[in-house]
């Protein structure tokens, strides 16, 4: 491992030392400072942390990292704490008005739903099988508050997402594009159109939103009024080629929009790809810090999910996946487990010496 032909070979700096170094006595030599020496090696001590680093510029590969995303929305919050009390404030209220409500007038509109004994309140989304509708609308959120809180330094604006130097429709882009940030509903319209018109699935959404935030880190650009429509427009494509099995060709795209060429879509890609460094590879674990935060999101600002009442068919259905997991697992946790003999139930052969007669 020590030859410098080995295959193994490292990238750092390394001092080079006698051959025979192994063979000579050990003689103390007095501590020589870093500036005597001249070796520009830091101590283990004073070294970075590698998980660390990552977890502050990628937080789309690191799943213990903070979203972009979720930091960005949490710059409106002047208040937490106040905000907070106000929230819980918020859900009293509603929840005494609902009971004065309901006993006034039975048939009036139910402002919370709250889960009791006999009935629970569950939303149709899980990690596994995300609500579509909802999810388009938390990641067009997330889209918003990346723009809405962009940070303006002066950021170099990569022509290839530049909608001026190549518009997404033959109309004239007006020449204040680039002044006026999109709403919300003009950025969950825009989103909603291309999965509706290519039947893509919730999960690629996340995994849309993952390499948004993996392609403003890598790039070191920032999401703006001038560039969001062809920024988000690569990730979907992006998204549904690595993730769906029956990924959706150029050419098709092309059908959606109709004023763009598939030339242009073919850069489009190439450029992202090379932007993210051809990294798109998505973990499991940060698909589910993903979406979780997206539900974070969602409550935050009053988007909540759907709660519909737990039917018995849904009920069946959730218990044979429990069971389907829990023969699943069932091997390897007997595998695993260290099983203890009890003292009381603890039974010595004892041998007695035979009697011949």
């Amino acid at each position: 491992m020590g030859n410098s032909t080995s295959c193994c070979v490292s990238s750092s700096p390394k001092l080079r030392r006698n051959a025979h170094s192994r063979l000579e006595p050990y003689r103390p030599e007095p501590e020589l400072s870093r500036e005597d020496t001249g070796c520009n090696l830091q101590h283990i001590s004073d070294r970075e942390n590698i998980d660390e680093l990552n977890m502050e510029y990628n937080p789309s590969d690191h799943p213990r990292a903070s979203t972009i995303f979720l930091s960005k929305s949490q710059t409106d919050v002047l208040l937490p704490n106040k905000k907070v009390r106000e929230k819980r404030k918020s859900l009293y209220v509603n929840h005494l008005t609902h009971i004065t409500e309901s006993k006034q007038h039975p048939s009036g509109p139910m402002r919370r739903k709250y889960s009791s004994c006999s009935t629970i309140f569950l939303d149709d989304s899980t990690v596994s099988q995300p609500n579509l509708k909802y999810t388009i609308k938390c990641v067009a959120l997330a889209i918003f508050y990346h723009i809405k809180n962009r940070t303006v330094d002066g950021r170099m604006l990569l022509d290839i997402f530049d909608e001026k130097l190549h518009p997404l429709s033959k109309s004239e882009v007006p020449s204040d594009y680039d002044k006026h940030d999109p709403e919300q509903k003009q950025i969950y319209r825009f989103v909603r159109t291309l999965f509706s018109a290519a039947q893509l699935t919730a999960e690629c959404a996340i995994v849309t939103l993952v390499y948004l935030e993996r392609l403003l880190t890598y790039a070191e650009i920032d999401i703006c009024p001038a560039n969001w429509k062809r920024i988000v427009l690569g990730a979907i494509l992006l998204a549904s080629k690595v993730w769906d099995d029956q990924a959706v060709w150029n050419v098709d795209y092309c059908q959606i929009l109709k004023d763009i060429t598939v030339e242009d879509m073919n850069e489009l890609e190439r450029q992202f790809l090379e932007l993210l460094q051809f990294n798109i590879n998505v973990p499991s674990s940060v698909y589910a810090k993903y979406y979780f935060d997206l539900r974070s999101l969602s409550e935050a600002n009053n988007l909540s999910f759907p709660l519909e009442p737990l039917s018995r068919d849904k009920a069946q259905k959730l218990e044979a996946i429990s069971r389907l997991c829990d023969d699943k697992y069932k091997d390897l946790r007997k595998a695993s487990k260290k099983r203890s003999v009890s003292a009381d139930n603890l039974t010595v052969v004892r041998w007695s010496p035979a009697i011949i007669s």
